[in-house]
């Protein structure tokens, strides 16, 4: 006995064609439409979030910024601070050794810097030199109360204004800093020697009035 194989036109039960027409073409594709609310709302969370971030880091710049500032601040301070102290230290080191300079210079007037002694004081006076110390104060310049110290006074008559005509004791400075003002000798015009020259003048100018 042989089975009966179905035909070719015969369709098996549960094929796609027998579903009805309705719910034919309702596949993924088709349920495509607009964006639901909830991705709407997940993109307005991200866009604060990001706001968020943006004003956190705006704020943390300026934070930066300001420190940055107020350490430049205190870098200056501290490096002008330094240099004060180092000044201050050096002042008072080298006025403890101006008498010393001063024998020097004295003995260098009288011709007694000879020798080993020689050597030694210019020694000394190099090193000074090196830590910024100046010699200033010269006869012939006007005085000044601020770098100068007058111990002596006098009148000359060929002086137009108070005048150093003699340097007893060297000033010396370092840098801007004064630490023994110049002790001099002072001369002043003679009183009256300007009004006398009025006088003459009015007397000679009087004079072919006369004749």
């Amino acid at each position: 006995m042989t089975e009966e194989t179905p035909g070719f036109d015969e369709k098996p039960e549960g094929t796609p064609s027998d579903k009805p027409a309705d719910e034919k073409g309702t596949g993924p594709a088709d349920k495509a439409g607009p964006a639901p609310a909830g991705e709407e709302l997940v993109e307005v969370g991200l866009q604060a979030q990001l706001d968020q971030a943006q004003a956190a880091l705006n704020e943390r710049t300026a934070d930066l910024q300001r420190l940055q500032a107020e350490y430049q601040n205190y870098r200056r301070r501290v490096e002008r601070d330094r240099v004060q102290v180092k000044e201050v230290a050096v002042a008072n080191l080298l006025s403890e050794l101006l008498p010393t300079l001063d024998d020097i210079g004295r003995a260098r007037d009288h011709g007694e810097l000879v020798g080993g002694f020689k050597s030694v004081a210019e020694s000394l006076e190099t090193v000074a030199a090196k830590m910024g110390l100046q010699q200033f104060g010269k006869e012939g310049e006007p005085f000044d109360p601020l770098i100068h110290e007058a111990l002596m006074h006098s009148y000359a008559p060929d002086v137009t204004e108070t005048t150093c005509v003699q340097i007893l004791q060297p000033g010396y400075r370092i840098g801007e800093r004064t630490i023994r003002p110049a002790r001099v000798a002072v001369a002043e015009p003679q009183p009256g020697a300007q009004a006398k020259g009025e006088g003459e003048s009015d007397e000679e100018s009087g004079g072919p009035e006369e004749g």
